[in-house]
C-alpha cells in the first residue's frame, strides 16, 4: 500500500494554483514539498496545516492505494 497526492495535485489546479504554491499557503518546507511530490509520507501536522490552509479534509488532499 503506498499513499496518493493526486486529489491535493488536483484540487489545487482547480482552484487556479501551481503544485508549488503548496508551500506559501501552507507554510510547508521545499523538502516536504519534495516528499509530497515523491508520494513519500509526511508527519500528520504536515496533512493538517495544508488541510486547514485548504479549507479542506485530509480525504480531499490524500488516499491510499494498493
Amino acid at each position: 500500500m503506498y499513499i496518493s497526492y493526486s486529489n491535493l495535485w488536483r484540487l489545487l489546479e482547480r482552484r487556479g494554483y501551481a503544485r508549488k504554491d503548496i508551500i506559501w499557503l501552507s507554510g510547508i518546507s521545499e523538502s516536504t514539498y519534495r516528499k509530497l511530490l515523491a508520494g513519500d509520507s509526511v508527519r500528520l501536522d504536515v496533512l493538517e496545516r495544508v488541510c486547514n490552509a485548504l479549507r479542506v479534509d485530509i480525504g480531499d488532499v490524500c488516499s491510499f492505494k494498493r
